[in-house]
């Protein structure tokens, strides 16, 4: 019994050596099979990786060039999609007007920030076509933007690099004002129009004023000037090469100025004071300063369209203007609406224009008058029954129209013999009714622009657009007056009785301009900047 036990323990025990040399064994050739085995995974592994490398590399590549292609796309004021698919997508996300405007302005803002602002990008005018002279300046193109989209002066730089020579912003008023109440902002998008009553509304010319002279510091800034006020003044004064308003070599800021709707009416010195107050703050910065004096959003214009009146008010802007503090003083223009378009009126604004010392007029802003249409839904049927300016395609051939008018009123000579009844009128006066009665006389004989006029290439006449005004030819003959100095410092006789050489002033044309063709148009009319009406 015990032997049989001792005899089935020592077989446990051999069975329990043999398992222990197969696992001995089994682990024995683990070990030496193992380097070939990691050998032939690595490479297997290797060879399944590279193409995935390649894979996405190129797909990192593709993402890489498409966006760089897409942003020098969507930053291009040439892409398609900025006229398809933008206006859509604006009436999506801002149904209302206003919103649109307000919303569009902080887009650019943004945009610019982050250097993603639609900018021109094109080829370089190397023929020099589009080349014009304006006040001194040789703008780059003849196109510009109205006055209505930048308000406040928040976005000019933005504007700029979409490709216009002029951007003109504002209206500003001396003080602050909100303007017409909400809703003042309608589409009329059948008619490819819009309506607005806007009334004005503004931050006031201090604010804005403000806004430009860190926009002047960031530039000296950025260009290693520094960032004071002695920089500032070296920016000014043209010691960097660019025009101190709109800081691009070949374009030009200009800044609308208009009086508060809270100054009486009939008080012409406190209208003239708003004016002057404003420009006195705003000139500094502004290559160009616009007097407006036609906002039909606002009461009280109409009664600024009096020869005297008006008179007075530009030859205090002119005063203002020429004070500013800085080497070269900013032209001045006054803007003019379509609905003043009878011969008196432009007759009366055109003499003003010469007695003050202006340097231009602006031609065109929104109307009362609505286009007739028939095709109208009952929304927008019931729009064009609100109060306020119409702005639309419909307005061009009018504002062409007026700016024929304007053009051969004010290049009509002033300097013929004058009656000796004359002298016993205001200057002013007499000037009005001396532009009338020739207009009157000789207009059988003044032929409107050809068509093979208009079909003529356009040349540059920098002599055509001078700022200076002068009296007599002998190389002593001192500088000449403005036109407002001369009334103030001689007798009517002297002013009527002495010869003096015009120059032609400048005309900027506003209103229905919607393609080339009609910016083409009128600047043969003879305007020399086609701005565009948003």
């Amino acid at each position: 019994m015990h032997g049989a036990r001792t005899l089935r323990a020592l077989e446990h025990l051999i069975h329990l050596r043999r398992q222990s040399l197969k696992s001995t064994r089994a682990l024995r050739r683990c070990y030496t099979k193992t380097p070939a085995l990691n050998f032939r995974a690595y490479t297997t592994a290797k060879s399944i990786q590279r193409p995935s490398q390649v894979k996405t590399l190129f797909i990192a590549s593709a993402i890489c060039v498409g966006a760089g292609l897409g942003y020098l796309y969507m930053t291009d004021t040439r892409a398609s999609v900025h006229r398809w698919l933008g206006p859509p997508l604006i009436r999506v996300l801002w149904p209302d007007a206003e919103d649109a405007h307000k919303g569009g302005v902080e887009l650019f803002k943004k945009l610019y920030r982050f250097g993603l602002h639609p900018r021109e990008r094109c080829c370089p005018d190397n023929a020099k076509d589009l080349e014009t002279e304006v006040f001194g300046n040789t703008l780059v193109n003849p196109l510009g933007i109205s006055s209505g989209l930048d308000k406040h002066g928040e976005i000019p730089t933005q504007l700029l690099a979409l490709g216009p020579a002029v951007v003109e912003i504002g209206g500003v008023t001396e003080t602050r004002q909100s303007g017409n109440p909400q809703p003042r902002v309608f589409r009329v998008a059948s008619q490819r129009g819009m309506l607005n009553r806007y009334g004005l509304n503004s931050e006031g010319a201090e604010r804005v004023a403000a806004r430009l002279r860190q926009r002047v510091r960031e530039f000296a800034y950025n260009q290693g000037y520094g960032v004071d006020e002695d920089a500032e003044s070296l920016v000014l004064n043209g010691d960097a090469g660019v025009p101190p308003g709109s800081l691009v070599k070949g374009k030009l800021l200009a800044v609308q100025v208009a009086k508060n709707t809270s100054t009486p009416d009939g008080d012409i010195e406190d209208i003239r004071r708003d004016y002057v107050r404003a420009t006195s703050l705003l000139a500094r910065y502004a290559d160009i300063i616009v007097v407006n004096i036609s906002c039909p959003n606002a009461p009280g214009y109409r009664e600024l369209q009096q020869v005297e009146s008006l008179t007075r008010i530009l030859t205090g802007v002119v005063g203002a203007a020429a004070s500013a503090d800085r080497k070269s003083r900013p032209a001045v223009m006054v803007k003019a609406g379509l609905d003043e378009d009878t011969e008196e009126q432009v007759a009366t604004i055109c003499a003003a224009v010469w007695a003050s010392g202006v340097d231009g007029v602006v031609v065109g802003n929104t109307t009362t008058l609505r286009p007739e249409r028939t095709c109208l839904s009952k929304t927008e049927a019931a729009l064009m029954k609100e109060r306020g300016g119409y702005s639309g395609p419909q307005l061009f051939h009018r504002t062409v129209s007026l700016v024929k008018k304007y053009r051969r009123i004010l290049d009509y000579p002033l300097h013929e013999q004058h009656q000796s009844h004359q002298t016993q009128l205001q200057p002013q006066e007499a000037t009005s009714i001396r532009i009338v009665a020739s207009f009157k006389r000789d207009e059988k004989n003044l032929k409107e622009v050809s068509d093979e006029l208009i079909n003529q290439r356009l040349i540059r006449v920098p002599e055509r657009h001078s700022l200076s005004r002068t009296r007599g030819t002998g190389p002593d003959t001192a500088p000449a007056l403005s036109a407002s100095q001369h009334l103030e410092h001689s007798s009517t006789s002297e002013v009527l009785a002495q010869p003096v050489t015009f120059t032609s002033k400048v005309i900027f044309c506003t209103g229905g301009i919607t393609n080339g063709q009609q910016a083409l148009e009128v600047l043969d009319a003879g305007a020399s900047v086609a701005q565009i009406y948003t």
